[in-house]
């Protein structure tokens, strides 16, 4: 008795179990072994599909879209990616909306029903990575990339949208797949206003003519007021042909927008970017929110920011910015690479090793028409041991096995203070003697590195030691003339990225001349369709 009262007992504490698949199930389970069969390398962990079938491996293979409003959340949702900058029909919005009928109609297969709901699953989650951590790889578009992509854990992910399912927060889900950076929201804010102004029909093309000043008339005039005003300016509604104050605060709160000399004159450059289709600066709009999505998820605790575009130099404190600077750029030609290190140690009163391009491209043509060259800058001549060599003995003509230095001190390349950071460009940030350039907008002007305009606030900042290394104690130090090389106590993450949208403290958006070129390819990316492999052959684009 005593046994059969244990058995029912045991008996009555196992689960009921699970109902058997139904046949939309089976047709599932029978997709997903044949995409496992036709992916069964180690790059299948990988692959895009992994996630789906992991999905419903996880689920016993059963429908996930049976809820009218769960699936109602996921077209709005995918619609709502335009507004991020991607293309909803990377995630076959249109075909499953035509689809959509064969959950309701009786005629429809278990087939049918079958590929919705693996369609509809993998535009849910090729659309939810895209929004974590973009879908372009940066490494495609740039061989040196070394930033961390947004760390990702598929089977919390998995949770996730289970749990969405379950719950009706669809949306929810989507929304906390965006970057959490109010940086973010105010490029979906500008996307959307700009989308708003291409609708009504774009702005107005201002026609050539001479350069307009204050003060004067021109048949110009309402034609710029109108561009002005659609950008946001606040002006009034006047509609004569008067250049009068207002709109030239206007024109000069743009011209600094666009980073052009802002002296309110409607000259050639100002009319250039004024006449800048609303489409291109969508598309500017949308390369950046996808730089958004690789990067700002890097921007926690302490760390410096170099703005290559922007021309400018940022240090966070527990993520908020404290300090900036204005900083000079490579040329185009020379560019300044984007990539992460962290800043490691100063040198006071630096020497300046010349690099082989410049050394090639810059200073022996100087010095061949100009011997007197080396002597006026105060650069010693080496031989490979390090012994100094004098300039006499050197054919320039087709010189061998010497190296340039010049000696540290007032007038040297670098100035008298450089940071620096390990890469392999043999790029750092450094205090330079032109501190003219700094007066210019768009400030291209180095071989690649990135001159700073006021250092030594910086490198206070950096060290982070009042009792040692305050103001005066680094003034003190460099005055001496010495050579010093100075540890950081902890090294300080550096980023050197690249915009080309300025977001501004007042909340308006500034365009910035894309000078290296960075984003067409990126654009191009971006522009790929998106097929998925869950799609019958016959219904792909």
């Amino acid at each position: 008795m005593l046994g059969l009262l244990l058995g029912t007992a045991l008996h009555a504490q196992q689960p009921a179990p699970e109902p058997p698949p139904g046949p939309v199930a089976e047709q599932i389970r029978e997709r997903i072994e044949q995409w496992r069969a036709a992916h069964a390398d180690a790059a299948a962990a990988q692959a895009p599909g992994n996630a789906v079938a992991a999905f419903y491996e996880q689920n016993r293979f059963a429908p996930a879209w049976t809820q009218a409003g769960n699936l109602d959340q996921l077209l709005a949702a995918l619609r709502d990616v335009a507004g991020d900058g991607l293309d909803p029909e990377d995630y076959a919005l249109t075909e499953l909306r035509r689809r959509r009928v064969v959950l309701t109609d009786p005629q429809a297969t278990a087939q049918q029903r079958a590929q919705f709901d693996l369609l509809a699953t993998d535009a849910c989650f090729a659309a939810l990575l895209h929004l974590y951590r973009g879908k372009v790889d940066p490494a495609t578009l740039d061989t040196h990339w070394n930033f961390d992509p947004r760390q990702l854990d598929q089977a919390r992910g998995l949770q996730a949208v289970r749990e969405a399912l379950a719950q009706g927060t669809l949306g929810e889900l989507f929304a906390r797949a965006r970057p959490q950076h109010p940086y973010y929201a105010q490029l979906r804010a500008a996307l959307a206003k700009l989308r708003e102004v291409a609708a009504q029909g774009g702005w107005p093309v201002i026609a050539n003519g001479p350069t307009l000043k204050p003060g004067s008339r021109d048949a110009r005039v309402p034609a710029l007021r109108r561009r002005l005003q659609l950008a946001g300016h606040a002006l009034g509604d006047a509609a004569d042909d008067l250049y009068d104050p207002a709109l030239e605060a206007a024109l000069e709160q743009f011209q600094r927008e666009q980073y052009l000399a802002a002296d309110g004159h409607l000259g050639k450059a100002t009319l250039a970017a004024l006449n800048v289709p609303v489409a291109a600066r969508i598309e500017q709009l949308r390369a950046n929110l996808e730089r958004a999505r690789w990067l700002l998820h890097q921007l926690q605790g302490d760390f410096v920011v170099v703005d290559i575009a922007g021309y400018r130099v940022t240090y966070y404190k527990d993520g908020k910015p404290v300090w900036r600077s204005r900083v000079q750029v490579g040329k185009p030609y020379r560019s300044t690479p984007v990539f992460k290190s962290a800043i490691t140690y100063l040198t006071l009163n630096p020497t300046w090793t010349v690099p082989p391009t410049i050394l090639k491209n810059d200073i022996l043509p100087k010095l061949r028409r100009n011997r007197g060259y080396l002597a006026a800058n105060r650069i010693r001549v080496l031989d490979g041991q390090g012994r100094e060599l004098a300039p006499a003995s050197v054919d320039w003509a087709n010189p061998r096995g010497i190296v340039l230095r010049q000696d540290a001190g007032p007038g040297n390349s670098l100035g008298r203070l450089v940071i620096r950071f390990p890469n392999e460009y043999a790029v750092y940030m450094h205090d330079t003697p032109h501190q003219e350039l700094f007066a210019s907008e768009r400030r291209t002007f180095s071989s690649g590195c990135i001159r700073v305009e006021r250092p030594r606030e910086l490198a206070e900042l950096l060290l982070d030691d009042p009792a040692r290394w305050n103001r005066t104690e680094i003034d003190r130090a460099i005055d001496t003339l010495q050579t010093q090389t100075v540890m950081l106590p902890k090294p300080v993450p550096l980023l050197l990225a690249y915009w080309t949208v300025d977001l501004r403290g007042d909340g308006r958006v500034g365009f910035r001349p894309d000078v290296y070129r960075r984003d067409p390819p990126l654009l191009a990316a971006l522009a790929r369709p998106r097929v998925s492999p869950w799609l019958p052959a016959a219904s792909a684009p």
